[in-house]
C-alpha cells in the first residue's frame, strides 16, 4: 500500500488529469468500456463517487446515503466540460479535505466485509477508482493514458485484495468452475519488476507477488496489464503477450470484472 497522504493527494491529482483530458472535448462521446454512458455521465459517476466517499468518511460509523446517484445518470446526457469540470474538482477536493481532517485511524463504515474499517479504505479505493475512470475517458476520447509505476502496482494489488472478497460472493458457480488442478495465472510487467500469480488450485481465490510457471502467463507494460485486468481493453488489443491457456484466461476475465 501507499502512504495515506499520497492517496489523499492522488485523488485530486488524478482528477486533474481527468480534467485535462476533458478540456475542449465532446463530452457526449460514448464510453465503450462503460456501455450506456457517455463521457459526461462517466464524469458525473466519478464526482458522485467522491461525494459518497466524503459522506462515508465524515459519517464515521454511519452508512452513507444511497449511492443511487452514481448509477442513475440518464439526466446527464448533454453536459459540457464547462459545466462538469468545476463540479468534478469540487468533489475531489472535498474528499481530500475530509480524509486529511479525520486522519487514517478512526473507525468508519466501509462497503467491503472484513479488513480495516478506516478512512484508508476510501483513500485507496477512490484513488484507483479515479485512475480507472480516467482510463475510460482517455480510451473514449483517444487521449493518452499513463500511470506512475508505483500507483499502477498498488492499483493492481488493490484489485486482487478486492477480488479475494468479491470472488466467493458473486456469481459463485461460474467462479467455482474455474478452480482445479493447474489453474494458475501469471501477470508479468515488462517495464518494472512487478509480477503477480493468481492461484485457483484450491477452493479459495489466492494471489501473491511471484514469478512462477503457470497455466497462462500475460506479459506486457504495466499500464496495459492494468487495462486488461479491469477489462478496459481486450487482450488482443492491448500491448501484451499471452503464453499458455488463453481460453482459461478469457474465462477468468469474463467472471472477474468489477470497478
Amino acid at each position: 500500500m501507499l502512504d495515506y497522504a499520497r492517496y489523499c493527494g492522488e485523488i485530486v491529482a488524478q482528477t486533474e488529469l481527468l480534467v485535462a483530458s476533458l478540456t475542449g472535448q465532446d463530452t457526449t462521446t460514448p464510453v465503450p468500456s462503460c456501455p450506456g454512458w457517455n463521457v459526461g455521465q462517466l464524469v458525473r459517476h466519478v464526482g458522485y463517487g467522491h461525494r459518497w466517499a466524503t459522506e462515508a468518511v465524515r459519517g464515521r460509523g454511519a452508512m452513507p446515503r444511497t449511492d443511487r446517484a452514481m448509477r442513475e445518470l440518464s439526466g446527464y446526457a448533454a453536459e459540457t466540460p464547462d459545466e462538469l469540470i468545476p463540479w468534478l474538482r469540487e468533489g475531489a477536493r472535498e474528499l481530500d479535505t475530509a480524509l486529511r481532517e479525520v486522519g487514517p485511524n478512526i473507525r468508519v463504515w466501509t462497503p467491503i466485509p472484513g479488513g480495516r474499517k478506516t478512512p484508508g479504505f476510501f483513500g485507496r479505493r477512490f484513488t484507483h477508482e479515479t485512475v480507472v475512470h480516467r482510463a475510460d475517458a482517455a480510451l473514449a476520447l483517444g487521449t493518452p493514458f499513463e500511470v506512475a509505476h508505483d500507483l499502477a502496482v498498488d492499483n493492481i494489488d488493490e484489485w486482487f485484495v478486492l477480488a479475494e472478497v468479491v470472488w466467493p460472493r458473486r456469481d459463485v458457480e461460474r467462479h467455482r468452475a474455474l478452480h482445479g488442478p493447474n489453474r494458475t495465472l501469471h501477470f508479468h510487467a515488462t517495464d518494472t519488476s512487478a509480477e503477480w500469480v493468481v492461484d485457483l488450485t484450491g477452493e479459495e481465490f489466492v494471489w501473491r507477488h511471484a514469478h512462477e510457471k503457470s497455466a497462462v502467463a500475460v506479459r506486457g507494460p504495466l499500464t496495459d496489464l492494468l487495462l486488461v485486468l479491469y477489462r478496459r481493453r481486450p487482450v488482443e488489443a492491448a500491448g501484451v503477450e499471452v503464453f499458455g491457456d488463453a481460453d482459461f484466461l478469457a474465462s477468468w476475465l469474463e467472471v472477474s470484472g468489477f470497478g
